[in-house]
């Protein structure tokens, strides 16, 4: 199969019209730190197996900020292929047609990657493209997750007000069985079509008579319809939790070396809320881990810098007991971080930066690796090299801590 695979033409498709009536230009709002289609740009653009990545819109701002994220947008679709009732088909014959007749351009595969599924594996486009590949009969793969609620307990309503099975096969009596007794069964999600050009052009359907299944963990079962749906989703993005495809730049390897570790105040060494009484003075939450693991770490020679916007007491006091310097008062971050590495002579591959807020941002390109706590704002989450599993405040630096002995206990053994 790698010698097919390698002159395989796979087109992925990304449908994102203009229109929406649940969630206003929701293909193109921040989802998570991205605009929602790049997620599904980006499952295309990193598939190994996929040959060329396809936006079809009928909107030029869409088309503007696909191509930004990497999509190509050859043709913009015509406004009777954008309707609320619009179905798969039609749109995907006119992206076939138009790259045939415009390019002599025809893919044996094309894969339909829906925005409204933002949340995907990484292998799952791959795995598709493969499962097709495998069973020369079958027309298509659709992305299937088990279903929630089994279709053997289901009902349907007459007209007369008497109830009678949804499905009537399996069974006697499924509806009086247990669950395990009954046959399993699977809902259809948005994650990845796979299907045979020629069964879009021959037989036109999007699916085809044989239809593969390609089973996703249900953790990934993502559907954007409405804004709570939206919501959902999101948190679970920034959770982190998920091996998952996400749009943006190729995270850098966690450094050889660490000399330097530059943390933002709040909301990283604290929670970033703030108590004031009633003289105007105030008093944060700070994790006693974060000082102990700050405190191995200088052991072992790592320098700590806090880098902060505020201008406060509370941050000196906390910096003096850790016995970590403190630049406070600083409104362009990039600038000070450069000249303290250009004071310090650091390479900026040895340094490493924690922060939370996009304030922090602009520091990010600035040296070897970028560092978001868990609780970090979507556009640091999707901006940084590493994610921590914990929040500022609540152990976030501790955690970054003990991967920085663990690393400097093994340079040391091996040194």
């Amino acid at each position: 199969m790698d010698g097919l695979v390698s002159v395989l033409e796979v087109l992925a498709v990304v449908p994102a019209r203009g229109g929406s009536q649940s969630i206003q230009r929701k293909n193109i709002k921040l989802f998570a730190g991205h605009p929602l289609l790049a997620y599904s740009v980006a499952a295309g653009l990193q598939s190994e197996l996929v040959t060329r990545v396809v936006v079809s819109t009928d909107d030029n701002e869409i088309a503007e900020i696909a191509r930004e994220y990497g999509a190509e947008v050859p043709f913009m679709r015509p406004a009777e292929l954008a309707k609320d009732d619009t179905t798969d088909l039609p749109v995907f014959q006119h992206a076939l047609d138009w790259l045939s007749s415009e390019e002599g351009y025809h893919p044996e595969i094309v894969i339909q990657l829906r925005p409204t599924s933002p949340v995907r594996p990484r292998d799952c486009v791959d795995r598709a493209v493969e499962a097709l590949l495998d069973r020369p009969e079958a027309d298509s793969v659709r992305g299937v997750v088990p279903s929630g609620q089994n279709p053997y307990k289901m009902w349907v309503i007459s007209d007369a007000g008497s109830m009678s099975p949804l499905l009537r096969d399996g069974p006697a009596e499924a509806y009086n069985q247990p669950r395990q007794g009954l046959p399993a069964t699977y809902w259809q999600t948005g994650h990845i079509d796979a299907i045979r050009a020629s069964t879009l052009v021959k037989k036109k359907s999007m699916s085809g008579d044989v239809i593969l299944p390609l089973l996703i963990d249900a953790g990934y079962a993502v559907d954007i319809d409405t804004e709570n749906d939206w919501h959902r989703a999101e948190r679970l993005v920034e959770e982190n939790s998920l091996d998952m495809v996400r749009p943006g730049k190729t995270h850098r390897p966690f450094p050889e070396t660490v000399k330097l570790m530059v943390l933002d105040f709040d909301g990283v060494l604290t929670d970033d809320r703030v108590w004031v009484n009633e003289r105007g003075e105030e008093s944060v939450a700070a994790h006693r881990g974060d000082g102990y693991g700050l405190g191995l770490a200088k052991e072992l020679g790592l320098e700590v810098l806090v880098l902060s916007r505020e201008e406060n007491p509370v941050v000196a006091a906390r910096c003096k007991k850790l016995g970590i310097s403190a630049v406070q008062g600083i409104d362009d971050k990039a600038s000070k971080l450069s000249e303290l590495l250009t004071e310090r002579e650091l390479d900026s591959e040895d340094v490493i930066y924690v922060g939370n807020d996009v304030n922090d941002l602009p520091c990010f390109p600035l040296v070897g690796f970028a560092v978001a706590v868990a609780d970090a704002h979507p556009q640091v989450l999707a901006a940084a090299d590493m994610r921590l599993t914990r929040a500022g405040g609540h152990g976030a630096v501790r955690e970054l801590c003990d991967m920085l002995l663990k690393q400097m206990g093994e340079v040391e053994r091996n040194g």
